[in-house]
């Protein structure tokens, strides 16, 4: 879905593993994340590699976008389940996206037979041990996406994590 042409807009990226090993696919990344010491880590990372086309920005994806409908494509992985509002944080990758560029997720969708997670996260929280987790599931989140303007091309459960719903979708 991504061609030598495009230029991405990663949210959530942590320490930048997924931008710095897209990066010789795609023209530009700008990889974003909250985090000052995920943006630290990610920049060094970069600079080992002598990587040239990766952005790391200090960003939440509330803040106001420098550049609307700027990217041919937007990542997420591992990152609407962190976020309170999954359907305003689908809206706000939309905004980002030109028309007919692709939203690619992989979310784990933890209330699809997930009991133990219902228990295991809440406490976990309650002790410091564990960050806001939407427990998600697979008709709540592409029926988020979906309401959001996108249409979905691909959606299965990514190869090893039988929790997690990898989705492709184009904005419409």
């Amino acid at each position: 879905y991504l061609s030598k042409d495009d230029r991405v807009l990663e949210v959530g990226c942590g320490t930048g593993s997924t931008a710095l090993l897209l990066a010789d696919d795609v023209t530009q990344i700008v990889a974003s994340d909250i985090s000052a010491k995920m943006i630290e880590i990610a920049k060094g990372k970069a600079g080992d590699g002598r990587v040239e086309n990766v952005e790391f920005i200090q960003e939440a994806l509330s803040d106001e976008p420098p550049e609307k409908e700027a990217f041919d494509a937007v990542l997420a992985f591992s990152f609407l389940h962190l976020l309170e509002d999954t359907p305003k944080a689908i809206g706000r990758i939309r905004e980002r996206l030109k028309t007919g560029g692709v939203f690619i997720s992989k979310t784990p969708c933890l209330a699809d037979n997930g009991w133990f997670f219902r228990i295991l996260i809440p406490a976990m929280r309650a002790i410091g041990y564990a960050p806001y987790v939407r427990l998600l599931g697979i008709a709540e989140l592409e029926a988020a996406i979906a309401g959001a303007g996108f249409q979905i091309v691909e959606a299965c459960v990514f190869p090893g994590a039988p929790r997690n719903r990898f989705i492709v979708a184009r904005k419409i």
